[in-house]
Formats: structure tokens, C-alpha cells, sequence
């Protein structure tokens, strides 16, 4: 705990993490306000909710990759603070303007505009870490980054659940714009200064050759570029390969796993908020102690071991609440299950910083968006249409066997994985 104190004296790394608790504990206000949202629509629905969320991901594919040739070309702190106030006004307007509209293609339109520019602001967030700390410091300080996440899970959900049922879905809106626009002020406030840790000497006296360069390359160059140096570097590879498996299984559950939620504790957002509040929790206990003791294994046999772990509990998890529909039991299981999921992107976030380029972080971490969302967005329609001819508990069940399965195939086949780290 002394060490993550002393890298939170950092102050700008205290202000992008201060920053990522509020814009995440807005997310959460705005997630939860969807979900109310459907659910009044369409009760019940697996695939009225696909569908709202596939209008978050969709922009992952079509504005991904270009996001990562200029997060890479621009200021990365400018660009998260133009796209925070961005998305403030742009969130503000659905309560404002569209609630009631019949139509619904205007909110669509607005959520699809609000993640677009979110893809600006993912890669850059993730890319400015190694320009914010030493990199002895780069496991504590994506440690930090992900708790804040978490913290966000552990207040956001519990509260918003609440909220959201009681006040309206209105307010979830008018919260988590309120969010993004504190965090854009915090991110503002990052100092300039932080070029030390970018070896400004030698930059500078490339930077007419520099300048040149990017002047004669094209942004689709660019692009080609990024692609062949994720294809290049084994390390990469491998590890999108692990975050695409688990993105599918997380997109596989999701949607049937608010309505088995829903139906199983007949609430449709305060139980289901409250529980995600001790995913939450777990998520943060698992992201601190992976952040104190991780140095100690290899990165991958943490993923892989975690892969196994997660895929039996989440066959717990699924098999408790349909028998045993309580929910202390169920909260009890989520905290269980944010445990031992937390290390997974933690560590995978980490053997990217360490073996990729500081001037392709921008590039990397876009194509790593698009291979996780093509495999959440793709699995979460397949098991919503399955959803609506098979068992919520059949599905969540099936998704966790064959994680762990995943998981225990690559543990056997990789023994000899510490090469990679």
C-alpha cells in the first residue's frame, strides 16, 4: 500500500485517475438509465437490449482505426478533455430533447455519435499512462487506472440502480453528463510538463524528419502500419487472441444475464445495480492484490489460471441464483467472481506497455478495441437470439465451461509461457 500511495503523489496520474472515478460513475448513471429505458419499452426483451447496445459498439469498427493513427499524431491529453465535453453535451441532450420521441432513431443517433468519439478517448487514455510514470511503475499505475473503474462499479451501480428505479431514467442522463464534464476539467488540469519521461532531447533533434514523415504518410499508411506491427509482435498477438475469448464470453452473458437478474430478483434495475456493485467490489480487491504481488508470476499464467477460475464461478454464479434466487447469495457470488476476473486486463494491459512502442500505443490499443467489441458484439446477438428459445441458466452455464476449458487448453499448451514475458 505504501508504494500505491506514492505513485498516487504523482499528479498526474492522481488527476487521469480522479478523473476516470467520475466519468465511470457517470457511465454508470447512463448504463443503468438505458437499461430502465428498455425495460419500459420492452420488458424482458434480450434483444430490444442488443440493440441498444450494439448502437455503443458499432463505432468501434467503423471509427476505431482511424482513432488510433491520431490519438498517436495528437496531444493524447488534449484530445480526452475535447472528447469529455463532447460527450457532456451530447448525453445532455437525450433527456433534454428525445426522452418521449416516438421515434427512437435520435437517441440511436445520439449514442452512436457520443461512442464515436469515445474511441478518440479510449486509446488515449490507455496510451498516456508510460507518458505519466516511470516505467517501473507501469503494472501500479494500470492497476490504479482499472481500479477506478472499479470504484465506479462499487458506487455507480448501487447508486444508480437505486436511483434510476426511483427517480427515472432521466436523471441517469443528466448525471452522467455532469460526469464527463467534470472529468474533462480534471484531465484539462494534467500538466504539460510531463515530457521528461519522453527523452525531449533526442525528439528534438529528429523533429524536421518527424515532421516530414507523418506530412508524406497518409492516414490509411498509418493504418496499414499499426496492423502489421500487432501482426509482427507475438506478444501482442497472443494476448489479443486471450482478450477477444474472454470479450465474447462477457458479451455472451451480458444481455442474458440483466434478464435472468431481472426475472430471477423481480427488480429491474435496484437489484441488478446492487449486485453489480459487488462485481464491483471484487473487481477492486482483485485489481489491488494483483497490483501488490503480480510482479512475482508470469503474466500469463495469471490470465490463464483466472480464465479457469472465472469460468467456474460464473457456472456457480448462474446455478446459485436460479436454485437459491436470494440476494445475499447472489451478491456474495459477484463479489467472487469480480476477484478473480480483475487480474485478467490488469496483467494483458501490462505485457502490451512492455513490448510495445511508446509512438504505437495509440494504434495498438484501437485494434485491441476493435478485436475485444467485434467479439463482445458478436457473441452478445448470437446468445440473445439463443436466449429467446433456450434457458437464461443453460447459456450462462454453457459460456462458463467452455471458458474454463479455454483456460485450462492454454495453461497445459503453455507451460513454457514465461519466454513471453
Amino acid at each position: 500500500m505504501a508504494r500505491l500511495r506514492e505513485v498516487l503523489k504523482n499528479r498526474n496520474l492522481f488527476l487521469l485517475w480522479s478523473g476516470q472515478i467520475i466519468s465511470q460513475l457517470g457511465d454508470r448513471l447512463g448504463q443503468m438509465a438505458l437499461i430502465a429505458f428498455v425495460y419500459l419499452r420492452a420488458p424482458g426483451s434480450t434483444l430490444q437490449i442488443a440493440k441498444i447496445l450494439s448502437f455503443t459498439i458499432i463505432p468501434v469498427f467503423i471509427i476505431g482505426p482511424l482513432a488510433g493513427v491520431y490519438v498517436d499524431r495528437w496531444d493524447r491529453r488534449r484530445t480526452m478533455y475535447v472528447c469529455d465535453f463532447l460527450r457532456s453535451l451530447l448525453v445532455f441532450t437525450i433527456p433534454l430533447f428525445l426522452f418521449y420521441a416516438k421515434n427512437l432513431a435520435p437517441i440511436y443517433l445520439i449514442i452512436f455519435i457520443a461512442f464515436s468519439i469515445g474511441r478518440f478517448y479510449v486509446p488515449a487514455k490507455l496510451s498516456i499512462i508510460p507518458d505519466l510514470v516511470d516505467k517501473k511503475d507501469l503494472l501500479i499505475a494500470n492497476s490504479l487506472i482499472n481500479t477506478s473503474g472499479m470504484i465506479a462499479a462499487i458506487l455507480g451501480f448501487g447508486i444508480s440502480g437505486v436511483l434510476v428505479e426511483k427517480l427515472g431514467a432521466k436523471s441517469g442522463f443528466y448525471l452522467d453528463s455532469l460526469s464527463f464534464l467534470i472529468s474533462g476539467i480534471f484531465i484539462f488540469l494534467i500538466s504539460k510538463r510531463f515530457t521528461a519521461a519522453m527523452n525531449f532531447n533526442a525528439e528534438f533533434r529528429q523533429v524536421s524528419k518527424e515532421i516530414a514523415e507523418v506530412i508524406r504518410k497518409s492516414v490509411f499508411q498509418e493504418i496499414r502500419e499499426g496492423i502489421a506491427y500487432f501482426i509482427r509482435k507475438k506478444d501482442i498477438r497472443f494476448t489479443a487472441g486471450i482478450i477477444f475469448a474472454l470479450w465474447s464470453a462477457l458479451g455472451a452473458v451480458y444481455v442474458v444475464a440483466i434478464v435472468f437478474v431481472q426475472k430471477a430478483l423481480h427488480s429491474a434495475t435496484k437489484d441488478l445495480g446492487l449486485l453489480v456493485m459487488f462485481l464491483g467490489i471484487g473487481l477492486f480487491l482483485g485489481s489491488l492484490i494483483y497490483g501488490k504481488f503480480g510482479q512475482r508470476v508470469s503474466h500469463y499464467k495469471i490470465i490463464f489460471v483466472c480464465l479457469v477460475a472465472s469460468g467456474i464461478m460464473l457456472v456457480v454464479f448462474a446455478l446459485g441464483i436460479h436454485y437459491y434466487p436470494n440476494f445475499i447469495v447472489a451478491a456474495f457470488l459477484a463479489l467472487c467472481l469480480g476477484l478473480i476476473i480483475a487480474p485478467i486486463m490488469i496483467a494483458s494491459n501490462t505485457i502490451i506497455h512492455n513490448v510495445s512502442d511508446n509512438e504505437m500505443l495509440g494504434k495498438i490499443f484501437s485494434s485491441l478495441e476493435i478485436v475485444m467489441h467485434l467479439g463482445f458484439l458478436s457473441f452478445m446477438f448470437i446468445s440473445s437470439v439463443l436466449a429467446e428459445k433456450f434457458s437464461h441458466v443453460l447459456i450462462l452455464v454453457s459460456v462458463g465451461g467452455l471458458l474454463s476449458v479455454l483456460g485450462a487448453v492454454s495453461l497445459i499448451f503453455n507451460r513454457k509461457a514465461a519466454w513471453l514475458d
